[in-house]
């Protein structure tokens, strides 16, 4: 496990982001919190000088568990607890979701949950599951986020594209009421299924957007271009990383009956992004692509770019 994960679980199988330890069944939103290690709670301490002077405006977020520095942020910041922001989603999603991962990384420094929704979408000929990710910081550095994330079934490709005709995320600041925000994001999130509708019917454009080999090789040069007088080092990784994925397009066994098309093109580059081990494998990679399942995969959302243009 990498060593910035302090706490993880998942059910049955490792996740498409590599993060965890396994337990048996989806737990329940209060099991979720005990078996991810986030049953801790957040207070608010005033900062002083070494010689005991009140710094105003500032807070620093300290965890009970053990006194870990989690932050320093403005006394604007509202704090939202673990167990708030499981209580949220329960409320949220309602019966039939199934918590599958959990955690903390950073030294609880950001918190997230993972759960998998009871729909079962089939869009042209492929099973998609929608997943929602609700992460939160309680160190300042960014918003109470909330995101649809489908997978495809089979190959546990994301597909979270950013789509014109439909919101895939909500957030957040942590200030002012926080409750009425959270209270929108329900409202929110009621679209869910209008984005799902809309994914469907970009995947089936994808499907009639035929792709000679030619354009997938111009397109995966366009992904990864070279630079003006490149290094030895730098020609190199970028040629490897176009090499990843034409092996993917033109040899993927998911891809087989796929046809030469965009939706085939746009699974290789996913593929790649979501599966592939970096060309220099830092410490907390893992928690890098976990934390484009929530943002967005920039490469994924340029492939979609080039061949719905």
């Amino acid at each position: 496990m990498p060593a910035n994960v302090e706490s993880m679980f998942y059910v049955r199988t490792a996740p498409w982001h590599g993060l965890g330890t396994m337990v048996k069944e989806a737990p329940t939103s209060e099991e979720a919190i005990r078996h991810a290690g986030l049953d801790w709670k957040v207070v608010q301490k005033d900062l002083t000088t070494d010689d005991g002077i009140l710094v105003p405006g500032f807070k620093a977020n300290v965890r009970d568990l053990d006194a870990q520095i989690l932050g320093i942020v403005t006394d604007r910041y509202k704090v939202v607890q673990n167990e708030e922001a499981f209580s949220f989603t329960d409320e949220l999603l309602g019966k039939g979701v199934t918590y599958e991962t959990a955690g903390a990384i950073q030294n609880g420094r950001r918190v997230w949950i993972l759960a998998k929704l009871p729909q079962h979408y089939i869009i042209s000929g492929d099973e998609i599951a929608p997943y929602m990710v609700f992460s939160n910081a309680h160190d300042g550095s960014g918003a109470i986020k909330v995101a649809m994330t489908p997978i495809r079934v089979v190959c546990q490709n994301t597909l979270n594209f950013a789509l014109k005709t439909a919101k895939r995320s909500w957030s957040v600041n942590h200030v002012g009421d926080i409750s009425g925000k959270l209270e929108d994001a329900r409202n929110t999130l009621l679209f869910a299924d209008k984005y799902m509708s809309e994914l469907g019917k970009s995947i089936d454009n994808l499907h009639h957007r035929k792709l000679s080999d030619r354009e997938v090789t111009e397109f995966t040069q366009i992904l990864f271009p070279m630079p003006l007088d490149p290094t030895p080092l730098q020609k190199k990784n970028v040629n490897q990383s176009r090499e990843g994925v034409l092996a993917r397009y033109h040899d993927a066994p998911d891809l087989k009956g796929v046809g030469r098309n965009g939706y085939r093109f746009v699974n290789a580059v996913s593929d790649f992004a979501t599966h592939a081990k970096p060309q220099r494998e830092r410490s907390n990679y893992r928690e890098a692509l976990f934390a484009k399942t929530v943002d967005g995969n920039s490469l994924i959302d340029k492939a979609y770019e080039l061949v719905a243009a």
